[in-house]
C-alpha cells in the first residue's frame, strides 16, 4: 500500500473517539479510519459492502491503543481472502480490543495522566504561567508516539503486532510512574504547605518541615492501602484549600 494512504488512515485513527456512541462504541471512528483503504476497492462493490459491514460492528478499546489494532487490520484486509478472511479480521479485532483497553486504562488513565497533572500543578504553584501548556507537552508526546509506532508495527507485523504492545510492558511501567507521582505529590504537599498563608504564619521552620514530611509519608501509606493517586490528589487539593482559607 502507498505510504500516503497509510498516513491518511493513521491521521483518521486519531479521531476514533470523536463519534463515540453507546450502541457500538467506536465503530464509526474505526470505519472512518478505514475509508482510504475501502476507497481502493472501488469497482468491487461487494467487497466494499462487506468491509463496511464488518467495520461498523461494535468496537471499543483504549483510544491510544487503537493504532496497533487498526494497523494490524489494514494489513489483514490487504491479504485476506474475503470468503473467510473477513471473519478472521473480526476475530482479531475482538481478541485485541479488550486487553488493549485494560492496558491503556491502567497506564494512561491510571498513571501517566495523574503524573502529568501533578507535574503541571507544581509548575503552576512555582508561578510558571505556561504550566497548562507544559502539561500538554508532558502528556501528549508519549501517547502520540504509542499511537504512531503501534500503527506502524501493527501494519508491518499483522497479527504479530501484539508483540510490540507487550514489549512496552505498560502495566509494569504504570507502577513505576505511580511511585514517581507519589514523590511529586509529596513535593507538591511541601510547596503548598509553605504557601499556606496566615494559617501557618509564624510557625517555626522545623515544624513546617516536619508537617511536610508527615504529609509525604501519609501519601505513601494511603496509596499502599489501595486509594487511587487521582483520589488522593483531589483529597490533598481539598485539604490544603481549607488550610489556606
Amino acid at each position: 500500500m502507498r505510504t500516503s494512504c497509510l498516513i491518511r488512515i493513521f491521521l483518521r485513527s486519531l479521531l476514533i473517539q470523536s463519534s463515540f456512541n453507546f450502541w457500538r462504541m467506536q465503530n464509526l471512528g474505526f470505519a472512518f479510519a478505514m475509508i482510504p483503504l475501502i476507497r481502493k476497492c472501488r469497482g468491487d462493490e461487494g467487497r466494499v459492502s462487506r468491509m463496511l459491514v464488518r467495520h461498523l460492528q461494535g468496537f471499543n478499546t483504549h483510544p491510544y491503543l487503537s493504532g496497533p489494532v487498526i494497523g494490524s487490520v489494514v494489513k489483514l484486509e490487504e491479504t485476506a481472502e474475503d470468503s473467510h478472511g473477513g471473519q478472521d479480521i473480526i476475530e482479531v479485532k475482538n481478541a485485541l480490543m479488550g486487553p488493549y483497553a485494560a492496558i491503556g486504562d491502567t497506564f494512561f488513565w491510571g498513571a501517566w495522566r495523574p503524573f502529568s497533572v501533578i507535574a503541571a500543578v507544581i509548575l503552576a504553584i512555582e508561578g510558571i504561567i505556561l504550566a497548562p501548556i507544559l502539561f500538554l507537552l508532558i502528556y501528549n508526546p508519549l501517547h502520540f508516539w504509542v499511537r504512531m509506532k503501534g500503527f506502524i508495527e501493527g501494519y508491518r507485523r499483522g497479527t504479530e503486532g501484539i508483540h510490540f504492545v507487550s514489549a512496552m510492558n505498560l502495566p509494569g511501567l504504570a507502577g513505576k510512574v505511580r511511585w514517581l507521582s507519589l514523590v511529586m505529590l509529596g513535593i507538591l504537599a511541601a510547596l503548598v504547605t509553605q504557601r499556606a498563608g496566615h494559617a501557618l504564619s509564624g510557625t517555626p521552620e522545623i515544624i513546617t518541615s516536619a508537617f511536610a514530611l508527615t504529609a509525604i509519608l501519609l501519601c505513601f501509606w494511603i496509596i499502599k492501602k489501595g486509594v487511587s493517586p487521582i483520589g488522593l490528589l483531589y483529597g490533598m487539593m481539598a485539604l490544603f484549600t481549607l488550610v489556606s482559607l
